[in-house]
């Protein structure tokens, strides 16, 4: 089960980082020039905030429905809690890729290193390890 949804983190992660490594590339021997994109003040902010809300207020808020929904019952079953996670991961495994569009679009300095910064956060405070799996199971009552 803890390998599982390792497999589901990583199939969701490395993609992102191999696309992070390509436009570094591209960007570096000059094979992606881009023109300086006319709705970058509107897009900058919007893809910043979004990243915020997928790494910080999504998880959150997805975490309480999920609890809100099982609140009356005396144990959880492992396929539900399992579904859970892999649609938690899905919600916040979404950032990355906000970063690339940071990147490739050169924002500026400061909502790149935000949406840089909360892509950290999402992809290192929610990776699965045997702790959080562990305490998640206590947290839910996984049978």
């Amino acid at each position: 089960m803890a390998d599982d949804l390792k497999k589901t983190y990583f199939a969701l992660l490395i993609p992102a980082i191999s696309g992070f490594i390509l436009i570094i590339v591209a960007k570096t021997f000059h094979f992606i020039v881009l023109e300086p994109v006319q709705f970058l003040p509107i897009l900058a902010p919007i893809v910043f905030i979004m990243s915020v809300v997928f790494a910080v207020a999504l998880p959150i808020f997805f975490r309480t429905i999920f609890a809100h929904k099982i609140r009356h019952q005396k144990s959880l079953s492992e396929v539900d809690w399992v579904k859970f996670e892999r649609h938690f991961l899905y919600i916040v495994l979404v950032t990355p890729y906000l970063m690339l569009i940071a990147y490739l679009f050169e924002f500026p300095r400061f909502y790149l290193s935000g949406t840089v910064l909360m892509t950290l956060y999402a992809t290192y405070f929610y990776y699965p390890s045997n702790k959080r799996i562990a305490f998640e199971r206590r947290i839910f009552r996984v049978e």
